[in-house]
């Protein structure tokens, strides 16, 4: 999010990050409940970035003891790479399927370069709860009559180059404001027949904690006016 940019319409990822600071504030105790609660309501009905920045903009980035600073414009966001970078080596660099598929997905470790290959088989690779060797990430995909899925976070920096014969080599979801820190990523490679198709999603976990949450938020706000009614 950029102040320079308020009237732009933030998505469910932005929203999310937001209500990640505000957790991260009433834990260390920079705001109260009732404060947190009315801001984490607020967060999940903003439609725009304008509507999100004041509801961080006085709080550092989580367990700071300096300068306050917008948290949306600091490394505060980015601070949860910072745990999954440089996490040891790699735990696989390639998958291969032949008449058969392969799987690369939970906290599995990347490292710089990962191989892709399948023939009339198909390849899952999940890089949502992955750990990364280094910040730069090459994955190269080749595929003859058969097919390669990448999952990637909705705020994770991925470039798509790759190239399709009789088949297909493209990006599906809504791409948000890449996260201060984020691993980039280059998918690249080659597909006859077949397809290699990057997918922008959040993880399972994270939507049923969001839909709870928002839920929670809704129903502490319909208690609060039912007890301002009585």
């Amino acid at each position: 999010m950029t102040n320079e940019l308020p009237e732009m319409r933030a998505s469910d990822s932005e929203r999310e990050r937001v209500a990640e600071l505000l957790r991260e504030a009433v834990a260390e105790g920079r705001i109260d409940m009732e404060e947190f609660d009315t801001r984490l309501d607020a967060a999940y009905k903003a439609r725009t970035h304008g509507e999100l920045q004041p509801l961080v903009r006085d709080l550092p980035a989580p367990g700071s003891t300096t300068d306050l600073a917008p948290a949306a414009d600091s490394g505060a966001v980015g601070s949860r790479w910072a745990s999954r970078i440089g996490r040891g080596r790699a735990t696989s660099k390639g998958g291969f399927a032949f008449w058969g598929g392969f799987s690369r997905r939970g906290t599995w470790t990347v490292g710089p370069t990962f191989l892709a290959g399948t023939v009339q088989g198909g390849g899952d690779i999940d890089l949502r709860e992955a750990q990364f060797e280094q910040r730069d990430v090459v994955i190269r995909c080749f595929v003859l009559m058969g097919g390669i899925h990448v999952s990637v976070p909705p705020d994770m920096d991925v470039t798509v180059r790759g190239f399709g014969l009789m088949g297909g080599f493209g990006e599906d979801g809504e791409a948000t404001d890449v996260s201060p820190g984020s691993p980039r990523v280059i998918i690249t490679g080659f597909a006859l027949m077949g397809g290699v198709g990057v997918e922008r999603k959040m993880r399972s976990a994270e939507k049923r904690r969001l839909k709870e949450e928002r839920k929670k938020a809704e129903l502490e706000k319909k208690d609060r006016l039912r007890k301002e009614l009585d």
